[in-house]
């Protein structure tokens, strides 16, 4: 697909993407790297490896990161509940012990987790590595190693080479610095958040009922409200949220229905600090500022 062919399908299962982000998505098939999208929390980074999925019609395998989080499980565990019903049930019939330990692990066995389930799917899928700056740098090291070979070495199975080769989107909040190896393997874009108009291209792609007055409406009152002193900055799901609120309300002109901005304030921002610094006058000056 051309970058205009994957934007137009970008747009047709709901997400609406620039012309860099429609270029990083055609860059990474054509060199087969995986991307790096960064930036802040709610500009849509995640839903670009949801999107991709829809656009392509695969499977999204999603490994969402943490602090703690080890390579056990991120790539795969043994059940060992049924490990342990199936050793006592091979001991009652005098089972040769090599056999039981050979028996016990293997594929029956084998839980998959993300990184295990990706590199087996006989549909290449995406795999969609969320907030991996939450992670360590020893599990950073660590998906290196699959990101270059995808394969993985299991020590009762062997080595296991990947049957197709995952669509990889890694996403970063920028909490921690990411190493440069790890940037050195992939294709990377920042994320921002979009500019009214692309945002109300996004509400009308989410929410046909919306009109393109209101939609536009809505985008300009966000982009001034994104601009005050918060402590969390709504993101593109918030917005959506509370324009989704406003037309099951019916409201048609922000203008001539202020209080009901004010009573649906809780799709939009979600920390009693930021309610207490948007009061109705302050809303009512920004709204004043939305032609």
């Amino acid at each position: 697909m051309t970058r205009d062919e994957i934007a137009q399908k970008l747009a047709g299962v709901g997400y609406v993407a620039d012309h860099e982000l429609a270029t990083a998505l055609f860059l990474m098939d054509l060199l087969g790297r995986p991307l790096l999208l960064e930036g802040e929390a709610g500009v849509g980074k995640t839903e670009v490896g949801k999107a991709l999925a829809a656009v392509h019609g695969c499977r999204l395998i999603r490994l969402q990161c943490y602090e703690g989080l080890d390579q056990s499980t991120a790539l795969y565990e043994w059940n060992y509940q049924r490990q342990l019903l199936a050793i006592r049930a091979r001991e009652g019939r005098g089972d040769d012990p090599g056999a039981v330990e050979e028996a016990i692990f293997s594929e029956r066995f084998l839980l998959e987790r993300p990184l295990l389930a990706a590199i087996r799917q006989p549909v290449a899928p995406v795999l969609l590595i969320d907030e991996v700056d939450r992670a360590d740098e020893e599990f950073e090291a660590f998906l290196l190693e699959l990101l270059s070979d995808f394969q993985v070495s299991i020590p009762e199975l062997g080595t296991v080479r990947a049957t197709t080769i995952p669509r990889v989107v890694l996403t970063s909040n920028g909490t921690r610095d990411l190493s440069d190896a790890l940037r050195r393997r992939c294709l990377y874009h920042v994320l921002d958040f979009p500019t009214v108009e692309r945002e109300a291209r996004i509400i009308l792609a989410r929410l046909p009922d919306a009109g393109a007055g209101l939609a536009i409406q809505i985008a300009r009152l966000v982009e001034q409200v994104r601009g005050q002193d918060l402590r969390k900055v709504p993101g593109v799901a918030e917005t959506l949220d509370w324009a989704a609120a406003l037309v099951g309300l019916r409201v048609e002109i922000l203008h001539d229905r202020p209080e009901v901005l004010v009573e649906t304030l809780s799709c939009l921002l979600k920390t009693r600090e930021d309610r207490a610094r948007l009061k109705p006058e302050v809303l009512a000056g920004l709204l004043g500022r939305v032609a």
